[in-house]
């Protein structure tokens, strides 16, 4: 071979490999995609409800260097390239004993080897429960200098994993801290754990001034914070009020209700019937699905298991993205400049514990309210309203310490009130199926 063959063959081979890298560097867009985000806890207690006072049991024998290793490399395993999100405790970054010390090296260096966000969790997710608003403000800034130097090369959070988080403590977040994702909602949780906070919208939104659950209205209602849910749940198993008919509300993703309940076989199978929620049917409703799971570092799972979810999850979806969860909400964020999202669920149930094998649950969430259908497919039953709840009302959130977070509507999925008992699309108000129809003309007197 000559120069004069070389040299054409060699301008072809840098054409190729530059489209080839072009294509490989797109930006990443939003829909189209179907996305899944992970994030772990790293603690001392299990439950650090400030600084100084804890309510819960000690873990440091259950956090060591060998388990931190074994957790990373079962994740890369089941999904090679992706990328996760780990969240410290305030006593987890400030405990000076060996095996804390190495673990945030390990995870440090992950953030250089795989692309990991390393984040900070307030008051191991209760943290409005027992901290005043300012206390709360105060913990996430003192956290972030701890983070910014320990990870060091000018590094920040791109989010914050919170479990709740008040609109006060996201509107600092996002103005003061210059962060725009906040784990801040899980959606649907109440009379379980140590705080409630239903009535939120299930995907990404901005919050509104007046609550955290609430989606911002206007402009001058705006937060510009993205509020992430905690881990998706099975819709019809969410719809209980926590362990009632002898069920658990939070089955879904998460490694306790079903690992842990049922055993790996069928445990994995509820984990891919709640994550096909979002990327099968919820893919073509929405455009782009998104499934998020927290699974504690503390808990007693071979992370095998983890492994198998992944593994099962790029066999079935191998276009998946597994990003952390603050490129996801700066996606989404990019996508969306204000709350003008159409979300649509819809779901069978899986014949595991809540997820009753006859019923189909549809759900459907706007800027102005969210709306829960539920009727038995099998007998064919009409379909009923088990959850109503308008945004376009004032809301407010406590100004005391409590548990009590949530954001009541007309009608809640719970059934914790008397007013929450299911009733016939037809039997709201005028005005409210009004609202309804103005979004989904097809529903207007539905029985179907």
């Amino acid at each position: 071979m000559n120069f004069k063959t070389i040299l054409p063959m060699a301008f072809l081979l840098l054409f190729l490999f530059s489209d080839a890298e072009a294509q490989g560097n797109k930006a990443l867009t939003l829909m189209g995609n179907r996305f899944l985000t992970f994030n772990t806890v790293i603690r001392v207690n299990q439950i650090e409800v400030s600084r100084n006072r804890n309510v819960g049991e000690d873990e440091r024998a259950l956090h060591t260097p060998a388990r931190v290793i074994a957790f990373r490399n079962a994740f890369a395993e089941g999904f090679p390239g992706g990328k996760m999100t780990w969240s410290f405790s305030w006593l987890a970054l400030n405990d000076t004993t060996a095996n804390y010390r190495e673990i945030r090296k390990l995870v440090v260096a992950y953030h250089y080897k795989y692309g990991d966000d390393v984040t900070f969790i307030p008051g191991a997710y209760f943290a409005n429960a027992y901290n005043t608003t300012a206390q709360v403000n105060k913990d996430v800034h003192d956290a972030l200098q701890i983070i910014e130097k320990m990870v060091g090369n000018g590094y920040r959070p791109l989010s914050i994993v919170a479990g709740f988080m008040s609109a006060k403590n996201q509107q600092y977040l996002a103005e003061t801290e210059g962060i725009h994702v906040c784990q801040g909602n899980i959606w649907s949780q109440f009379s379980i754990d140590n705080q409630d906070g239903d009535g939120a919208v299930v995907y990404p939104f901005y919050p509104s001034k007046e609550h955290f659950c609430k989606p911002a209205q206007n402009k001058n209602d705006f937060i510009d914070c993205v509020n992430l849910d905690g881990w998706s749940v099975d819709f019809l198993a969410a719809r209980r009020e926590g362990f009632k008919e002898g069920f658990n509300s939070r089955m879904g993703v998460g490694p306790i209700e079903t690992i842990g309940k049922y055993g790996n076989e069928t445990g994995l199978k509820e984990m891919m019937h709640t994550t096909a929620i979002h990327f099968d049917s919820g893919f073509a409703l929405n455009g782009f699905g998104w499934v998020t799971n927290c699974w504690e570092l503390s808990l007693p799972y071979d992370p095998v298991t983890l492994k198998n979810w992944l593994i099962a999850i790029r066999e079935r979806w191998p276009d998946t993205k597994l990003i952390t969860q603050g490129e996801f909400g700066l996606l989404w964020r990019k996508h969306y400049k204000s709350n003008n999202f159409n979300y649509r669920f819809v779901e069978r149930g899986s014949g595991i514990g809540g997820s009753d094998a006859n019923n189909e649950i549809r759900w459907f969430m706007n800027k102005d309210f969210r709306l829960a259908l539920l009727k038995d497919w099998k007998k064919n039953t009409p379909v009923k309203v088990i959850d109503f709840t308008r945004y376009d009302l004032p809301a407010a959130e406590p100004k005391e310490m409590t548990r009590k977070w949530s954001l009541l509507g007309t009608i809640n999925q719970k059934q914790s009130r008397p007013q929450d008992k299911p009733v016939p699309l037809d039997s709201l108000s005028t005005k409210e199926r009004v609202i309804i129809a103005t979004r989904y003309k097809y529903l207007a007197g539905s029985q179907e």
